[in-house]
């Protein structure tokens, strides 16, 4: 008998960070728009001497078609922002012929969080959801509305369900 693989992969990322520069934007031939920037996540830590350390990591991050143009208008230097994709590698040449590999972030959904007024910049308006109309934690996975109503809110509602079910405590088998 052959065993089905259920669930073959993921390639999700979640990341917060702040943005090192202003967005670059280009268009390709059939006139999409792509922006790329980079973006710095921290660690923080104490070591054993108890000196508190950071290490920095920086992510290449490309956006594309209407989520690439809202982050030529909103975003700059510094801004922080909540971001959902994917990592991709690819290969390309260099101006010099060399072949190159690099790693990048493909934007799904970009929240820009903060103000730009608080960040240095001009105000233009609300913060932009990218390519959701609502912040991540106010929508599951399949892009419903988060419905509190129908999830537990505590033990007593934990408790309350199980006894609805017909399920006691001698069911559980340690």
């Amino acid at each position: 008998m052959k065993e089905e693989n259920i669930m073959s992969s993921l390639n999700k990322v979640l990341l917060i960070g702040n943005l090192g520069k202003d967005p670059e934007i280009r268009y390709t031939q059939n006139g999409q728009a792509v922006a790329t920037f980079s973006l710095a996540t921290s660690d923080n830590w104490t070591d054993q001497a108890g000196n508190r350390q950071e290490r920095t990591e920086w992510h290449r991050i490309v956006a594309w078609g209407k989520l690439a143009d809202l982050c030529q208008r909103f975003l700059a230097k510094g801004r922080q922002v909540y971001i959902e994709g994917r990592i991709q590698s690819r290969e390309y040449t260099d101006q010099s012929g060399a072949k190159r590999n690099t790693t990048e972030i493909i934007a799904s959904s970009i929240v820009f969080l903060g103000s730009r007024a608080a960040q240095g910049g001009s105000y233009d308006g609300p913060p932009a959801y990218g390519a959701s109309p609502q912040p991540p934690a106010a929508s599951s996975s399949y892009g419903k509305p988060y419905d509190s109503e129908s999830y537990p809110s505590g033990p007593a509602d934990i408790d309350q369900s199980f006894s609805d079910a017909g399920i006691t405590d001698s069911d559980i088998p340690f």
